[in-house]
């Protein structure tokens, strides 16, 4: 039980809070949001998503204000933000969320950021291919590149806006030409491929998706992109039509709900989950867990091409073990000499546009 004194000084404090002594007579007496402090909850890292208000940026921006290991969480967007921000900020979970809005406020959203996600861009409509989102979303890419080069030269960075297979060897020609460029930093999302391959299996194995793990391989495309069906785990073997069936519905995933949406949009909801999945697993990473992998699209020796998507080591420098591909068998074997001869043209298409 309290004391009387205890007790006389509580109310004092509330009513301190209620009529503060400084105040002029018929002042608004409410607490102004600005004088609020603004604490971040336990000691975490700071992440910007640059396209917080697009159709993958605000699912994506609600799973990044869950996320434990996410302290500061900036939302930058050319249209929108303010509403984005206020809507995820009333979450109560520890992130503090600040939004910024249009070109001039890009580099106070990346000041002093550990991880930088970025889903900005135009989305594909139905009849479009990934080359016709080229040239839009190649032009956003470089801008919001040059931001990061100049406001956080370190940050990891995860590349969403597609189409990736060309959009990561613009920012790679970006940041060299800063003298920013880190290779193990810059990795291109291929996580929904993956996600897309785990649920397919799981579906034809009839088990728990949870239970599987495909490595998906090469781009992030059509023909680039490539299951290891010989690797699955659990150990499974299909039969060639199964093998055919899951990697043309793999393959064309994207294309699945762009024509189910009919016109009203792309893959932003199950975006958002796997892009959400790799930030988490880049941040642990960060953190110093061991054993974190996860395919992505990076800088890679593992073949001829200077882009390529495999399993890579997640930790504190980013990709920091980058794995080779594994045995594959003859349908793979084939479906990888296919992969490079698109993936190649892609990349190229990337460093061309930057050297304009």
């Amino acid at each position: 039980m309290e004391t009387s004194a205890e007790a006389n000084q509580r109310i004092a404090r509330i009513a301190a809070h209620l009529h503060p002594s400084n105040l002029q007579e018929g002042e608004n007496v409410l607490l102004k949001r600005a004088d609020c402090r603004a604490k971040g909850g336990a000691p975490g890292f700071k992440v910007a998503i640059l396209g917080a208000a697009g159709g993958i940026g605000q699912p994506l921006s609600l799973l990044m204000k869950i996320n434990p290991l996410v302290s500061v969480l900036h939302l930058y967007d050319v249209v929108n933000t303010p509403g984005v921000t206020a809507d995820v900020s009333h979450m109560d979970t520890g992130a503090v969320v600040r939004g910024f809005l249009g070109q001039p406020q890009l580099e106070s959203a990346l000041t002093g950021m550990d991880l930088v996600i970025i889903p900005a861009g135009v989305p594909r409509k139905p009849g479009m291919t990934r080359d016709d989102l080229f040239n839009i979303n190649a032009g956003i890419v470089k801008t919001l590149c040059e931001g990061i080069a100049k406001a956080c030269p370190n940050a990891i960075v995860n590349l969403i806006s597609n189409p990736v297979n060309s959009t990561v060897a613009i920012a790679a020609e970006v940041f060299k030409k800063a003298g920013t460029y880190d290779p193990k930093k810059l990795l291109g999302v291929t996580t929904l491929d993956v996600a897309r391959a785990n649920t397919f299996v799981a579906e034809v194995l009839g088990v728990d998706p949870r239970e599987v793990d495909v490595p998906v391989v090469g781009g992030h495309a059509g023909v680039t992109i490539l299951p290891l069906l010989s690797q699955v785990k659990p150990p499974s073997s299909f039969t060639p039509e199964e093998t055919e069936y899951l990697t043309n519905r793999i393959q064309n995933g994207g294309t699945e709900v762009v024509e189910a949406k009919a016109g009203a949009g792309s893959a932003t909801l199950s975006m958002a989950y796997a892009a959400a999945k790799f930030a988490d697993a880049c941040l642990r990473g960060l953190k110093g867990e061991a054993g974190v992998i996860e395919c992505a699209f990076v800088a890679s020796q593992v073949t001829e091409l200077p882009f390529f998507a495999t399993k890579v080591r997640l930790g504190r420098g980013g990709a920091e073990e980058i794995y080779q591909l594994g045995p594959l068998n003859e349908y793979e074997r084939i479906g990888l000499e296919k992969a490079k001869k698109e993936l190649a043209g892609s990349i190229q298409k990337g460093i061309s546009f930057t050297r304009k």
